[in-house]
């Protein structure tokens, strides 16, 4: 967009023209839920300071819309101080009706000013205040013009939402006045006023436009303190920005102007009064090719001027400004509505089947805030926002709510700002050190001494492969020539794994997972599965209690009076187990696995066990028997075989503690992690080992040395990212859900719920853990598995009801982030809850 500079001409009165009555129509809208029409222009103004003039630009925008056509006019101020003295909502409505009656010949406008809650000291300034009324119900009610009889050509409506009486910061005015408000509470009181809409006399549907105009500047606390760029942020309308003419106003323009940039919101158009310094050329200059700018005359001082020459005088800019903020809701609904047939044509989905994807079904994402999207839907031909709640975690790497967001955004700003990006080896910087550092002192704490960056999970796995290869042949004395790394004969090198596992998509990951959908010769025709894949015990609830199952190759070795049945998920994973009979059942069985497999393949090597700890995701959100787990480590540790843990999936609070080894009990020598490393925002992975297998790697030749890499490595924007996110997720301060010490996370989950839920007669298993609630649907024959399409019915019921779903064949699961409030949690529980039984009610009556 070019930056463009539109100044004052006059504009005669002459020029309106007669329009007819406006009616209101409200459009339906829940309180509960923040599903936004953005049918009609709706644009919230800020300002780089106070007293720069919002309230003269809304009223002029205000004018210029309901004087050119038929039109419906609405004027939000959701916060107003030094009430009833200010009051730009009266303003408004007085204005603009004195505009009106001065035209020749006068135009009749019905226009009406609401002021709704006040604090007590407020209401007590109004003429007639009833100290026993209540303060919090509508207490002013102004009404203009559209009398009996009176064609009116437009309708203005101004509302205050809440007010004090003091003129001090919204904040200040609560602390002294009380009337404190919730952000949540505020955002839906705003919420209901915008069903606003317009028809005129004849039942004929007329444009409408919404202006919502906030108190003092972008950053100027609320009434609970939050900054109100964050408090409108969930909403994320198009921004009007009015920027200050006056002495320092070039700073305190585009400080607020990249404020507001920074949280998310579109900057439509800036606007400023002229004062006389030629601030518009600076910010032309700054911001050419960014955001159209707006000049005004300068505003008489005389206080007894009534402002209509003024507002004559600005009408040509106020005209120019209007059509500007029309261009841009047009284009934006254009693109909104053409995104999913573009997308179909041009993307190539990973993880997709295209055929099986109507265009209907697209998720269009205008943004993100916290953990919900804000969708693009058409309802009842209106354009909508609704939310949704990111029930995958945006494949599982997202953990910030709202706040957290803006924390990262703003790091990383300053991080690319600082560094942009520069080469890793041999060099060291501020945000690479200090996320190694937080990185061994947090996941790698008691084993690990070293940290390797990488850019996703896949190569962190590859790159632990190599380490743990490298450090077996050391051990095993496989003598390697430094000098070209040439072996005296060939190795047979292959894995210890779980069937059901999956440690990426690139081939040397693929090789080291079993046979599944992911390694099919559709997908990769060199796959030859290098590894022994033992199947392992699976525990997870089913009719109300946790139960152990076996694998069929365990079931004739499975000890006779083994408890299989739990009533509490720590029974699990208490180490007491380790001296069981069922302990020393799985040693036995692992050693048998191995046997066979060195009698069938004599010149093969495991010459490394790698392991997803407690959870296997992609597998279908399969968990573990822990006593498993460690029994498989202890005997390859016994066998000097290097122990990987692959916790790009299951690391940092994903199963409740920053490490799934912190759960299983027991340490690795190399791990991976991702995903939520970062809290999602950028790629960043490493893999942590120990110094032992670091040794292995020095020598006197380059060619010793691990040579494994990308361009990208330790990219400082990621680096800090990571550091915010490791620090925020386990401070109590800052996560409402960590316990005090800061070693354990709350339970997210209502499990009463979860027992319920895998008591219905259409769930196989739940597992509840962590951020994690996974419900296997019961199928059979081609409903089953990762391929299925059993649940697809159900899925776009979910999306439908705000819970953003993308299952695992017939595998639903929710997840939350680490500082997702357990309310939220449940409320999507039971609405899942709510969804399956009725699935099953209408799979009964083979009505899916």
């Amino acid at each position: 967009m070019a930056s463009l500079l539109f100044r004052h001409r006059s504009s005669p009165a002459s020029s309106l023209r007669l329009l007819r009555l406006l009616l209101q129509r409200p459009i339906s809208s829940s309180s509960a839920s923040l599903d936004v029409d953005i049918s009609h222009p709706t644009y919230i103004v800020w300002g780089a300071n106070t007293g720069v003039g919002k309230t003269l630009v809304s009223a002029g925008l205000a004018f210029s819309v309901i004087s050119r056509s038929p039109s419906s006019f609405l004027y939000l101020k959701p916060l107003q101080t030094g009430f009833p003295i200010d009051s730009d909502s009266r303003f408004l409505v007085s204005k603009i009706t004195s505009l009106f009656r001065s035209a020749s010949p006068p135009f009749p406008l019905l226009a009406s000013h609401h002021a709704l809650r006040a604090s007590l000291p407020a209401a007590r300034a109004l003429p007639g205040f009833n100290e026993q009324s209540d303060s919090t119900c509508c207490f002013e009610e102004t009404k203009i013009g559209g009398g009996d009889g009176e064609e009116v050509g437009a309708r203005l409506v101004c509302k205050t939402l809440y007010a004090w009486n003091e003129p001090i910061s919204p904040h200040l005015a609560v602390e002294r006045e009380g009337m404190a408000i919730g952000d949540s509470d505020l955002r839906e009181m705003l919420h209901r006023c915008l069903a606003f809409g317009g028809v005129n006399d004849l039942g004929k549907e007329t444009s409408v436009w919404r202006v919502i105009e906030t108190a003092g500047g972008v950053a100027s606390p609320g009434p609970s303190g939050t900054l109100q760029c964050d408090l409108y942020r969930p909403l994320r309308f198009p921004a009007v920005l009015i920027g200050d003419g006056r002495l320092g106003g070039i700073s305190t323009t585009i400080s607020a102007y990249e404020c507001l940039k920074l949280r998310g919101y579109d900057v439509a158009a800036i606007v400023l009064v002229d004062q006389g310094l030629a601030n518009e050329a600076a910010l032309l200059s700054y911001l050419r090719n960014r955001v159209h700018v707006f000049v005004l005359p300068p505003i008489p001082h005389d206080p007894l001027d009534d402002l209509k020459d003024w507002f004559c005088e600005s009408g040509n800019v106020f005209d120019s400004l209007k059509e500007t903020l029309i261009f841009a809701h047009s284009k934006r609904i254009e693109r909104l509505q053409d995104m999913p047939r573009k997308a179909g044509d041009i993307f190539w989905w990973p993880f997709t089947q295209h055929q099986l994807v109507p265009l209907e079904t697209v998720t269009v994402i205008d943004s993100r805030c916290g953990e919900n999207f804000a969708v693009h839907k058409v309802c009842d031909k209106l354009d909508m926002i609704v939310p949704q709640f990111d029930a995958c975690a945006s494949w599982w790497t997202q953990g910030p709510d709202a706040t957290f967001q803006i924390e990262l955004a703003r790091d990383m700003g300053y991080s690319a700002a600082r560094y942009g990006h520069v080469m890793f080896p041999e060099n060291v910087y501020e945000p690479a050190l200090r996320c190694a550092e937080l990185l061994l002192e947090g996941v790698g704490e008691g084993w690990a001494s070293r940290a390797y960056y990488s850019d996703n999970g896949s190569t962190a796995v590859e790159i632990a492969l190599k380490m743990a290869f490298r450090k077996f042949s050391f051990d095993h004395g496989i003598a390697v020539d430094s000098d070209n790394g040439i072996v005296d004969r060939c190795y047979d090198f292959k894995v210890l794994a779980l069937s059901g596992s999956y440690h990426g998509d690139t081939l040397g990951a693929m090789e080291a997972q079993a046979p599944s959908s992911y390694t099919s010769f559709h997908q990769q025709p060199w796959y030859s599965g290098r590894g022994l894949f033992l199947d392992p015990p699976m525990i997870f609830i089913s009719d109300g209690v946790w139960n152990l199952s076996f694998p069929d190759a365990f079931l004739s070795h499975q000890p006779k009076d083994e408890k299989i049945r739990f009533h509490l998920r720590d029974e699990l994973f208490c180490q007491t187990r380790d001296c069981s009979a069922l302990a020393k059942c799985y040693s036995a069985y692992i050693s048998r696995q191995l046997s066979q497999f060195f009698d069938n393949c004599p010149s093969t090597y495991i010459a490394a066990l790698i392991i997803e700890p407690v959870v296997q995701g992609a597998g279908g959100m399969q968990m573990i028997d822990p006593l498993f787990q460690r029994t498989l480590v202890r005997e390859c540790r016994a066998r000097r075989i290097p122990v990987i843990f692959d916790e790009v999936f299951t690391g940092f609070w994903r199963l409740g503690r920053e490490s799934a080894a912190e759960l299983l009990g027991c340490s690795p020598d190399v791990a991976c992690f991702a995903k939520l490393m970062t809290g999602g925002v950028l790629p960043l992975a490493v893999t942590l080992t120990t110094e032992a297998v670091f040794e292995v790697f020095k020598g006197g030749s380059k060619l010793m040395a691990l040579l494994h890499g990308h361009s990208y490595s330790a990219h400082a924007m990621g680096c800090t990212a990571a550091s915010k996110a490791i620090q925020w997720f386990k401070d109590p301060c800052t996560n409402i859900n960590i316990e005090p010490e800061g070693r354990k996370m709350k339970e997210l989950w209502d499990m009463q719920l979860v027992l319920q839920l895998s008591s219905l007669n259409g769930v196989s298993r739940v597992i509840a853990i962590g951020t994690l609630c996974a419900i296997e649907l019961r199928a059979s024959g081609s409903d089953v598995g990762y391929a299925s399409l059993y649940a697809s019915s159900l899925v776009q019921l979910l999306r439908k009801d705000g819970i953003y779903m993308r299952p695992l064949g017939n595998v639903l699961y929710l997840m939350c982030g680490p500082c997702t409030s357990p309310d939220i949690c449940n409320q999507h529980l039971r609405n899942v809850y709510q969804r399956i039984s009725e699935f099953q009610q209408s799979s009964d009556k083979g009505i899916r």
